[in-house]
Formats: structure tokens, C-alpha cells, sequence
């Protein structure tokens, strides 16, 4: 540790040096200050352990791995169980990720010394089936663990979803027979079922708060009640919608259930035409909105225009909707109709049909807006600013690409940011890219 424009050399003595000067110990870092700085007579391997922790949390794994190579000491605190309780495991083939891999020597030597220390743990793996098969020999190693959030990601598919059934649920089970605590699981776009998930209930239900399991083919509407029915303190739930139904959401809102705070569902088509999707009653959102009133209900659709007639025909309480793929005019009217408790919309693409209705009916029926998005749609300049004006200041986010907006007779492009500025209460400018 340097700073900038000094040198340290070792073993030369400038011309003057006094004795004592010879007699400290180099220090590591420069003095630019004369002897008033600390900095010169430093001995950094008698640094006290807590100060040498706190500079080994702000390093990257190699530099911490590194400066444990400068002393006895520095190497003691590099084993502090604190330094371990979060980490993220990068496992890759280098011929095919950007990632840079946790070293093979580092991992075993986690295993072996602070399996039990670990608590926040992630693994980030590239799109390689070794990746992922690594992934899962190391959680199927951490038999002394304890760990409270658990992480699998994959930087692009398919990844875990390569890893046979039977190697990843063996895997998983090792950390849910063994932990006990687990209070947060993030393992989307794996093989997980409904087995693993009894296992994970039967050993942490009383702790488990947070479970995002969106894109997990193998596990059903049974597997995920058997949670909402067991882990009364489940906070937030991710899923894709073929697992929601109207039974979950009754076990969601039981009297013994605490109140959810956040609902994520994807809608998601992978072969158009070939999925019918299911209506839930409006009796079973009322039942969740009764018994939690502050949950956030967010949506995620990637549908074709064609596979959207089950939605939406009755008020649902969503509160977030993000559209990815075309959505019709007819869906937006709905919304407007149906989601009084809307608090942002993102429209990526809509035609070439303006929208001024629509979201004028949007903006008088969903009091709670505050944040829009608009993509490849149209909109004119007139209707656009009567949307603003009747929302207000209340819209904290207003994300709309420059060629949405169609000029008209009244307005110009130039004459619209200042009149929605006007009505927003601070300066506004259409983007030049999507900001969502």
C-alpha cells in the first residue's frame, strides 16, 4: 500500500539517514508527511486483530488471500470465523466465462476449516454443466454448516438445470438437514422438487422467511402449499404462475400466517399456443389482501397478445406489472379497470395504436401510480400530458422513450417537457434509451 507518486524501497538508505531512522522497521506505506506521519514508524503486523479484519473485509479474495501472506498474524486473522460468514463461491470453466473461478486450494481449505462458519453463502456459476456439478459437490460437502441464506446463481442458462434430479436434491439436502436456520433460498432455474422441499420444511420451517424458486419444472402446486401451510413465518414468495393457485393463497392468508410482504409471480410462455393458463378466483386475492393489506403483488409477463384473456377480467390486486413482450390495447383497458392498487406499469411494446385512453383510465382509476415505463408504444403528446396532469406530483419515476410521443397540433416535443415538468414539480426529459 502505496501512496500515489512515493516509492518504498527496501534495504537502501538514502544519503543522511540517521540511526534511529535505520532502526525502524520499513514501513508500508510512503511518508509524505516527514516524521509527523504515523504512517513512517508503523509496525502493520502488530496492528490489533479487529483493525486487520476491517481492512481484510474492504479486499477482493485474491488481495485478502495475498495479505495473509504477510505475517503470522495477518494469516491468524484470515482465519477469523467472522471473515467467513459470507461468501460467494465463483465456479467456471475458464474457456467459456468471464467469471474468475474460486481456486480449487481455497475451497477444499474453506471445507475443511469454515464450513461450520459459513451463513450467507452464494455460488455463481457460468452456463457449463461442470460449473454446476461443482456447485453442487461443494454444498454436498458442508455437512457442519449453519448457514441462513443460501444463493445458487447462473449467469446464463442452462446450467443447474443440466445437473441430474438426483445429484442436485442430494446436494441441497445435505444444507437443509443440516443448518436448521435457513431464513432466505434464492434457487431459480433449477431442478428442485417437491421432495427437496419437504425436507427444507421439516428442518427450518420456523425460520424460513424468503423462498424464490421461479423457473423449477419439477416442483408442484403440492410441494409449494406444503410451505405456505408449514413455514408460517414466509415473508416473501417468488414463483412462476403455474404454480399459483387458489388453494396457496388461502394457506397464504390463514390466521396463523404472518402477513406477506412481497408476492412474485412470472407468466411466462415458452411455446405460444401450447399453455393454457388458469384463472384465479377473486375471492382468494381478496383473502390475501385481507389478511396482509400491505403486500406488494408483482407480476412478470412474457407472453404472446393471444395469451392474455384469462387476466385481469376481474379486480386483482397486483400492485407491479412489467410487461416484456407486446401487450394489446384491450389488456391495458382492463388494467385501468381492474388494478386499483397499482403502483407501477412497464410497457416494453404495445403496436402503433396511441394509448391516450388507456392510460388516461389508468391514471383516474389506480390512485396508488407512481412509477410508469413505456417502450415501443405510441402515445400523443395531448394525451401524455393529460395522463401527467392528473397523476401529479405523485409520479416519483416517469421512464417514456422520445419516440413514443407523437407531436400534435397543440404540443411540440420542445413545449411537452415543460409542460410535464410543470405538472410533475421538477424538470423532466423523455429518454433517449429504456431506463428500466
Amino acid at each position: 500500500m502505496k501512496r500515489a507518486g512515493q516509492k518504498v524501497v527496501a534495504g537502501t538508505e538514502a544519503p543522511g539517514t540517521s540511526q534511529t531512522n535505520k532502526k525502524q522497521k520499513t514501513s508500508l506505506c510512503g511518508s509524505g508527511f516527514g516524521e509527523s506521519d504515523p504512517c513512517s514508524s508503523m509496525d502493520w503486523g502488530s496492528l490489533p486483530h479487529h483493525v486487520i479484519l476491517r481492512v481484510f473485509q474492504f479486499l477482493t479474495l485474491v488481495d485478502r488471500a495475498r495479505a495473509s501472506s504477510v505475517c503470522r498474524r495477518w494469516n491468524e486473522v484470515f482465519h477469523i470465523p467472522d471473515l467467513w460468514r459470507r461468501f460467494e463461491f465463483e465456479l467456471s470453466q475458464p474457456a467459456t466465462s468471464y467469471l474468475k473461478s474460486t481456486h480449487p486450494d481455497l475451497i477444499q481449505q474453506i471445507i475443511k476449516r469454515h464450513a461450520d462458519h459459513l451463513q450467507y453463502v452464494s455460488f455463481k456459476v457460468d452456463s457449463s454443466t461442470e460449473s454446476a456439478e461443482a456447485a453442487c459437490d461443494i454444498l454436498s460437502q458442508l455437512v457442519n454448516c449453519s448457514i441462513k441464506t443460501l444463493g445458487l446463481i447462473s449467469t446464463a442458462k442452462p446450467s443447474f438445470m443440466n445437473v441430474s434430479k438426483a445429484h442436485f436434491a442430494s446436494a441441497l439436502t445435505v444444507v437443509f438437514v443440516n443448518s436448521k436456520s435457513l431464513s432466505s433460498i434464492k434457487i431459480d432455474d433449477t431442478p428442485l422438487d417437491d421432495p427437496s422441499l419437504k425436507v427444507l420444511v421439516a428442518n427450518n420451517s420456523d425460520t424460513l422467511k424468503l423462498l424464490k424458486m421461479s423457473s423449477c419444472p419439477h416442483v408442484s402446486p403440492a410441494g409449494i402449499l406444503c410451505v405456505a401451510d408449514q413455514c408460517h413465518g414466509l415473508k416473501e414468495l417468488a414463483l412462476n404462475y403455474y404454480i399459483l393457485s387458489d388453494e396457496l393463497l388461502l394457506a397464504l392468508s390463514s390466521e396463523k400466517h404472518v402477513d406477506l410482504e412481497h408476492l412474485r409471480i412470472d407468466v411466462v410462455s415458452e411455446n405460444p399456443g401450447q399453455v393454457q393458463f388458469h384463472t384465479i378466483k377473486k375471492q382468494s386475492w381478496d383473502a390475501l389482501v385481507k389478511h396482509s393489506p400491505k403486500v406488494n403483488i408483482v407480476m412478470y409477463f412474457f407472453l404472446y397478445e393471444d395469451e392474455f384473456d384469462v387476466f385481469f377480467r376481474e379486480e386483482t390486486p397486483v400492485t407491479h406489472l412489467y410487461f416484456g413482450r407486446a401487450v394489446s390495447k384491450a389488456m391495458l383497458g382492463r388494467i385501468g379497470m381492474n388494478c386499483p392498487r397499482l403502483i407501477e406499469l412497464v410497457v416494453c411494446a404495445n403496436g402503433l395504436q396511441p394509448l391516450d385512453d388507456e392510460l388516461i383510465q389508468i391514471a383516474e382509476r389506480c390512485k396508488n401510480l407512481t412509477a410508469m415505463g413505456l417502450g415501443e408504444c405510441e402515445v400523443t403528446c395531448r394525451g401524455f400530458i393529460e395522463f401527467v396532469k392528473m397523476c401529479g406530483g405523485r409520479l416519483t419515476q416517469l421512464s417514456i422513450m422520445e419516440e413514443v410521443l407523437i407531436p400534435d397540433s397543440d404540443y411540440s416535443l420542445d413545449r411537452l417537457h415543460l409542460e410535464v415538468s410543470k405538472h410533475l414539480g421538477r424538470m423532466w426529459f423523455p429518454d433517449m434509451m429504456p431506463t428500466w
